[in-house]
């Protein structure tokens, strides 16, 4: 799952991922976080969702990362806005009030780039992940926030012996261990989708489930790594 595998999905138009409507798990949980108003949110791997209006709406200042460019101008066309467009260190930088879409790898995007992080969104970052890559996009994303800040993370699980990813199955017990060096561990649904997703059943899936996390940042100086 490197850039040119998800590049390529852009200009095909496969983006079959994209969400034709706000995500429900996000109007439903987004209010558990106790964000100030003007929180700085990031949206990592955020493609063209619908989701980065609704947070701009609520009086977030919105961070979004995605590899293409075709997401970042089916974003702004949705929103009927012209952003203004910068050259930045790893990549490139659309801008309207309220909304940054960082153009580029979120690998390539430092803290003294874009400034800490009140919190962050991921519905279809670590799940579009294979394994041994999670760690690092893990504590790339904990040195991207600040102490105190606060996640919302939608997880999938399904076996996954019984469906090639992308998305990935990471069940809860990984979701954990990745995190758990950084940030408080919080279970705050757990969904049962198999019946909602004809595809995955078509293909012989036979557990379908989204979790939805919070995630507490315990601190900001020591490097985050993988707790034992």
């Amino acid at each position: 799952m490197d850039a040119t595998f998800w590049l390529q999905r852009w200009e095909r138009g496969e983006t079959g991922f994209h969400l034709g409507a706000v995500n429900p798990h996000l109007e439903r949980h987004f209010p558990a976080l106790g964000l100030a108003p003007g929180a700085r949110v990031l949206v990592p791997l955020a493609g063209k969702s619908l989701d980065l209006a609704w947070l701009r709406e609520r009086g977030c200042e919105v961070v979004a990362i995605e590899l293409s460019p075709r997401a970042a101008e089916a974003c702004f066309d949705g929103i009927c806005e012209v952003p203004r467009r910068r050259a930045l260190r790893g990549g490139e930088e659309w801008a309207i009030a309220g909304l940054r879409f960082l153009v580029g790898d979120i690998s390539a995007f430092t803290a003294a780039d874009i400034g800490l992080l009140d919190a962050f969104y991921d519905r279809a970052a670590l799940v579009a992940l294979p394994p041994d890559l999670r760690s690092a996009y893990v504590a790339h994303l904990a040195a991207l926030t600040r102490a105190g800040a606060q996640g919302l993370l939608v997880g999938f699980e399904y076996p996954q012996a019984e469906l090639q990813g992308p998305p990935f199955a990471v069940e809860e017990a990984e979701v954990r261990r990745l995190y758990g060096a950084c940030y408080d561990v919080a279970v705050l649904a757990a969904v049962d989708i198999l019946d909602d997703e004809p595809r995955f059943k078509a293909r012989g899936v036979t557990r379908l489930h989204e979790r939805i996390y919070r995630l507490t940042r315990r601190h900001d100086a020591a490097p985050c790594v993988e707790s034992a």
